[in-house]
């Protein structure tokens, strides 16, 4: 989410510097307090919303409940995280389906918002829930967007209903009448009507809305606002409010850099539930919204459900469970390395889930320098190589990467580099699977923790030793013959033993200098 990066560096920054106190005074209150406020309005978050948030925050700060509490810190970000849930809606709201199919879902919204794109990620979002979506091409205003509509239907595998060109030719609301008759006709359980926008909040526009919704007598009207135009989305939102009305509210682009204050602002000022977020271009990049979870990430608490959830789509548990055992047997190999990698590329970006572990804004570096690409020059590379090779990466010599790295359009160094991070991977996951703890390159070893990798072989019995010096006493110890064995003589730790009575000879002490100089 990185239109909340700069608000979420405040907030943290903030909470920090209150970790060091034992006990809060209304100064350190007042103080925090102040810089929640200044967080906020850089956020482009609505003043009103700001002063009725930081009111509510004060309050319950200096309240008994923080006093009280072990640590106070802890209190205020809590206290801080429940008012964050509160003005972003408090608990998440799912689409209410009608009882008597076809369910109607019209979306409205300026030009440029995104509802054309969103209608396409609702229908494939639908399909995968196991409904029948068809799509509505109302927007018979904007230049091309009935194509766009039916480009957007087909790569989500939706049904478009478009008799009008578009382009300024048909009537919007006559195409909204037609398509509910269709739709019973043809037994699709959820219409999705696009309706048209424009650059600004006018008078035909709303006119227009209005029309359309008393014609098809909508169950949900969906109000889709682009996240990154700041305070200008209190006052659209009031003026859709106004002028048709909606049941929920979908923020579009909310992968963008701007600061997201129209998230934090639209439900509290509406009244009305956030109910999806669109976080990227793709058609999979869409996604419920829930209140407390984007809570969490704002204040870098991390968002593990999503993460768990996303893993699950992505994931066969048949697939994972056989994964296990080759793990387990010493048998994984570079193939289903290949498998796991394009698994994890369908749950989504890899940056967007790193993002929701806690503490992800302290890696935000590493974050942003992440390249995605990097997984499919991988994949270029494990492809490059032959079923042999892939099972077998020891038989890697320098000629046959040399031709998996021409193949591949990487270098040898390229190459290398992956096939000695699989083997470190590999022995991890065996030695995990075995129970133990792996030790990780550049950290020593766990304290208490058994490893279940390789253990030290007890030395030979008669092995030299690797000192010169004591590999010189020990020739001379065998040159003089087996000695009688002699009581200890020292304590119980190794202390004022009893010395060899035969010291080495005057060449093999040369021989030693010799041997230590050179």
């Amino acid at each position: 989410m990185a239109q909340f990066g700069t608000l979420s560096d405040r907030l943290t920054e903030t909470f920090r510097n209150l970790r060091s106190k034992g006990r809060l005074t209304p100064s350190d209150v007042d103080g925090t307090v102040r810089e929640i406020r200044r967080a906020l309005l850089d956020a482009d978050v609505a003043l009103e919303v700001v002063k009725s948030f930081t009111a509510s925050v004060r309050e319950r700060a200096l309240s008994d409940e923080v006093n009280k509490a072990l640590n106070p810190a802890q209190q205020v970000v809590q206290i801080v995280n429940e008012e964050l849930v509160g003005i972003l809606g408090g608990q998440q709201r799912r689409l209410e389906f009608a009882k008597r199919p076809p369910t109607v879902i019209m979306l409205a919204g300026l030009q440029g918002a995104g509802k054309t794109t969103l209608a396409g990620k609702l229908g494939k979002w639908l399909k995968k829930d196991g409904h029948t979506p068809m799509l509505v091409a109302a927007d018979l205003q904007r230049p091309n967007a009935v194509t766009q509509l039916q480009v957007v239907g087909e790569q989500a595998g939706v049904e478009v209903y478009a008799p009008e060109p578009g382009n300024g030719v048909g009537d919007p609301v006559k195409v909204a009448k037609n398509a509910m008759k269709v739709a019973v006709d043809r037994q699709f359980d959820t219409v999705i009507v696009d309706t048209a926008g424009r650059l600004g909040v006018d008078a035909e526009l709303m006119k227009q809305a209005a029309n359309i919704r008393k014609a098809v007598d909508p169950d949900e009207v969906l109000f889709v606002i682009d996240a990154m135009i700041g305070q200008d989305a209190v006052a659209t939102a009031r003026a859709f409010q106004e002028g048709v009305d909606f049941t929920g509210v979908v923020l579009s682009k909310l992968d963008g850099d701007a600061r997201g204050g129209a998230a934090l602002s639209v439900a509290s000022i509406t009244g009305r539930p956030i109910m999806f977020a669109s976080t990227g271009e793709n058609l999979d990049d869409f996604e419920p919204f829930h209140p407390d979870r984007m809570a969490s990430r704002i204040l870098d608490l991390g968002d593990v459900l999503s993460l768990i959830e996303q893993a699950q789509q992505a994931f066969d548990e048949d697939e994972a469970r056989k994964v296990a055992e080759k793990i387990a047997t010493d048998s994984f190999t570079l193939d289903d390395f290949l498998k796991q990698m394009q698994q994890l590329r369908k749950a989504g970006s890899i940056k967007s889930m790193l993002g929701m572990l806690p503490g992800a804004k302290g890696m935000r570096e590493a974050l942003d320098s992440f390249d995605e690409r990097e997984i499919v020059r991988t994949e270029a590379i494990i492809q490059s190589m032959t079923p042999q090779e892939r099972a077998l990466p020891k038989i890697l010599n320098r000629s046959r990467r040399l031709r998996i790295a021409r193949g591949a359009g990487s270098t040898v160094t390229e190459v290398n580099q992956l096939v000695n991070r699989f083997e470190q991977a590999a022995k991890m996951m065996k030695t995990v699977a075995k129970g133990g703890v792996p030790q990780v390159p550049g950290m020593g070893p766990v304290p208490g923790a058994s490893y279940a990798g390789k253990r030290q072989q007890p030395k030979k019995k008669g092995s030299k030793a690797g000192n010169p010096a004591k590999r010189a006493a020990q020739n001379a110890a065998i040159a003089s013959g087996p000695q009688a064995p002699t009581a200890p003589t020292g304590g119980g730790f190794g202390l004022g033993g009893a010395k060899n009575p035969k010291a080495p000879t005057e060449e093999e002490m040369a021989a030693l200098g010799k041997f230590l100089n050179r």
